[in-house]
């Protein structure tokens, strides 16, 4: 629904098994190598629009309603052996597109085209796409170019959270609370950079003069362990000892409106956690978003840094790519490498 924010009771489970690399044949069309593509209907710049291409014989287009359908129709595509999966919606379809089709590619996944339709776009943003990328124009920038890779976010739960996700934007803490003001700004006609830009804004100015513990000055129990020696990321001594503001993780490199929340670090699972809102913490927000890493920062409670795995615990609920998961305890890996067409 439009102004709110889909909360899930629980992860995801994978209900189809992987297709064998044997069992996938070679697939092609009179125009060529064959394409998939997954088409969100819900989308914001899908509704009153029809499919693109799909007269085509080489491009098989399915339009799934639920993530069982989802999960049926990617299956289909890998027996059919598809060369290239186009993904025709926002940030939240092409989390639903890795998560069902982690069980039936594996780590052999077709090349990937985004045509970024939804409401947020983060990842077309990193790969450079124009707003208005159109799957002809992705297939003319297949045939021209070898594409650039990226790693997801792998989040694995645990006992009632069983089920895993793979999407590349993972944030709790304040974030959850600048997410659902987002869904506001979307609601008033507010997208992409526009809405972030404005949600930054609101934030910033209600964490500088609001009162009290909640909304945007709340906190979440959050705890961070990095690696196999299962490290927790050190604390300031700001704030309750259990608790942090924010958390940030992805492994994308570039961001809407040109904002560098992990700042410089390398390609892994990049992390920004803030302890607590302290109004000079939160005064220095712009500069932070900007990618400013003075050594002020670690003094007040603000930390980066990187990361090949990670065990992440919140005690609320936590947004991976626009949707609400609850809260527990995950482990965060990465996922397979991806090619993704680009311009």
């Amino acid at each position: 629904m439009d102004g709110t924010v889909y909360e899930f009771e629980r992860l995801p489970m994978a209900t189809q098994r992987p297709v064998p690399a044997a069992a996938r044949r070679a697939g092609g069309g009179p125009s060529g190598a064959l394409v998939g593509v997954i088409r969100n209907p819900r989308s914001h710049r899908n509704k009153g629009h029809a499919p693109e291409m799909a007269e085509r014989p080489d491009v098989i287009t399915r339009t799934p309603r639920t993530r069982e359908e989802l999960a049926r129709d990617l299956v289909e595509m890998a027996g059919m052996g598809i060369a290239m999966l186009a993904v025709d919606g926002g940030d939240g379809t092409v989390r639903d597109v890795l998560t069902c089709g982690a069980s039936c590619f594996g780590e052999n996944w077709p090349r990937m085209i985004v045509l970024p339709k939804g409401k947020t776009n983060a990842l077309a943003v990193d790969l450079g796409l124009p707003n208005h990328w159109s799957l002809a124009e992705a297939l003319d920038a297949a045939r021209r170019g070898p594409g650039v890779d990226r790693r997801p976010v792998v989040v694995n739960g645990a006992g009632v959270n069983g089920g895993s996700l793979v999407g590349f934007f993972l944030g709790a803490g304040i974030f959850t609370t600048a997410t659902n003001e987002g869904q506001v700004a979307h609601r008033y006609g507010a997208f992409n950079s526009f809405a972030v830009g404005l949600t930054a804004v609101s934030g910033i100015l209600q964490g500088l003069f609001g009162t009290g513990s909640r909304g945007w000055r709340g906190i979440t129990p959050i705890k961070l362990f990095l690696d196999e020696e299962a490290r927790e990321v050190r604390r300031s001594q700001y704030g309750p000892p259990e608790t942090r503001y924010a958390i940030l993780v992805s492994t994308l490199n570039d961001f809407p409106l040109g904002i560098k929340p992990f700042g410089k670090q390398p390609d892994g699972l990049k992390y920004l956690l803030v302890d607590y809102p302290l109004r000079r913490v939160i005064a220095l927000a712009p500069a932070l978003l900007a990618g400013w890493e003075g050594a002020l920062l670690g003094r007040l409670g603000v930390h980066r840094g990187h990361a090949q795995e990670a065990i992440f615990d919140v005690g609320d609920k936590f947004i991976l790519d626009g949707e609400a998961f609850p809260a527990g305890r995950y482990r965060l890996t990465l996922g397979p490498k991806l090619n993704f067409v680009a311009p």
